[in-house]
């Protein structure tokens, strides 16, 4: 069985965040709010069903999904709608987003009491 990624994480720290935003093309002011927040990501898993809730002030986010199920969402932050699938390999979880932006999508994994991410095609990597 994989790593259980249950648990309420809060960001510690963020890598290139604002790079990122701006290769999505959001804008200056909506970059600058954006990149003082501090998401809190609530993971709810049951085997390999999952549901992902990121928390902030100013926007917040939940999807659900099965490991190996494609399934519809609203891609963030540009509120796009894209096919997403997401599976494990070995304790990660990998997300493929299809839709709006190119190379879409992320990893999450857990390396000790911290919950990493990646989003793909950009270099953005924050702890919780």
């Amino acid at each position: 069985m994989p790593v259980d990624y249950s648990g309420t994480w809060d960001i510690d720290s963020n890598v290139n965040f604002e790079g990122y935003m701006g290769a999505l093309g959001i804008n200056f002011a909506i970059r600058k709010i954006v990149s003082m927040l501090k998401p809190q990501k609530v993971i709810t898993q049951d085997g390999d069903r999952f549901t992902i809730r990121t928390l902030t002030t100013f926007r917040s986010y939940e999807i659900s999904f099965k490991i190996g199920e494609e399934f519809k969402e609203v891609c963030t932050p540009l509120l796009v709608p894209c096919q997403t699938v997401v599976n494990w390999e070995n304790d990660k979880l990998v997300c493929v987003q299809k839709g709006g932006k190119k190379n879409r999508g992320w990893t999450h994994w857990i390396e000790g009491d911290e919950l990493h991410l990646v989003k793909m095609s950009i270099d953005f990597f924050f702890t919780c």
